[in-house]
């Protein structure tokens, strides 16, 4: 592989100080602590694991978490007046609501609960359309992240094409919104399942985002010389040698893209790391704060 390898690892640790000064900063200041609250509806293990982490990530910033586990049975009606609760908090900043949630609950309308100055997440249609008409907003955290990794790899997004591989809400949709604002200021093409030719875009991209959930999506053969590839895929495959029976990879394949791209994030260690990182970056923002040495977060105003 002659690819550089874009550690999202590293990143995160750096950015991640960055926001412990901030919110020393906000606390000396000011008195406030940042809070956030995160609520787990059920016991899916993936997400039971995404939540301790979170409530370590905070601990390590010097923030306040605090945790609402609720049955599986809940509500819908049960988990939005729990929102209201927490919208009316003052100790509390940021609000995320771990997705999935049971098929009984509408994820839409527990995202539109939310006060969108509380919407740490960047979901609610609020933050969105800001997102969408360049005004200051929360950005959607692993969107954000993504760009960071970008500028991590030395890459001036300006003036270049950049490819995004899927459309999803979470992903897709936003980060191509976000390449395509006046700050980042890329061209931006958008690849789905309805895209006859992917290779015919990917071949022309100085950077390519894949974000497919499908293992091998990106090859090599499909990717310009010196291209920036940001892989956002995780995805589990069989392999006896492992302990656990399965390894994880991402939706390039690493091998062939590595040989022929400039730079490319890890799977694991890429793009994961950044996503609780904005989380954290988003909840200094709602109490009041900023980073202390990177002030005005890509893709947002100053």
């Amino acid at each position: 592989m002659s690819a550089k390898i874009i550690d999202g690892k590293a990143l995160a640790s750096r950015l991640r100080a960055e926001i412990a000064g901030g919110v020393a900063k906000l606390k000396a200041e000011k008195g406030i602590v940042p809070g956030l609250a995160v609520i787990l509806v059920g016991e899916n293990p993936a997400s039971v694991s995404y939540v301790t982490a979170k409530e370590k990530a905070c601990a390590e910033a010097g923030m306040a978490s605090r945790e609402i586990r609720l049955p599986a049975e809940t509500t819908e009606e049960a988990l939005l007046e729990e929102i209201r609760r927490l919208n009316a908090d003052d100790s509390i900043h940021g609000i995320l609501v771990q997705l999935p949630l049971p098929r009984h609950i509408s994820g839409q309308a527990v995202i539109d609960a939310i006060s969108p100055a509380k919407d740490v997440d960047g979901f609610t249609p609020v933050n969105i359309g800001r997102m969408m008409i360049g005004e200051d907003c929360f950005l959607p955290c692993t969107p954000h992240g993504i760009i960071k990794l970008i500028e991590e790899a030395g890459m001036e997004i300006a003036g270049k094409h950049a490819v995004v591989i899927g459309r999803s809400n979470i992903v897709g949709k936003p980060v191509a919104a976000l390449l395509a604002r006046r700050e980042c200021n890329a061209t931006v093409t958008v690849c789905h399942t309805g895209t006859p030719d992917v290779a015919k875009w990917t071949r022309q991209a100085d950077i390519v985002v894949v974000a497919a959930g499908r293992p091998g999506t990106l090859t090599g053969d499909m990717l310009k010389p010196g291209a920036v590839v940001i892989d956002v895929g995780v995805n589990r495959i069989a392999d006896a040698t492992k302990p656990r029976g399965f390894r994880l990879v991402g939706d390039a394949d690493a091998d062939s893209c590595g040989a022929v791209a400039g730079a490319i994030t890890p799977v694991p260690g890429g793009v994961g790391p950044m996503t609780i990182t904005m989380l954290l970056w988003n909840t200094l923002k709602a109490a009041g704060g900023e980073c202390v040495a990177s002030a005005t977060p890509a893709g947002q105003e100053p």
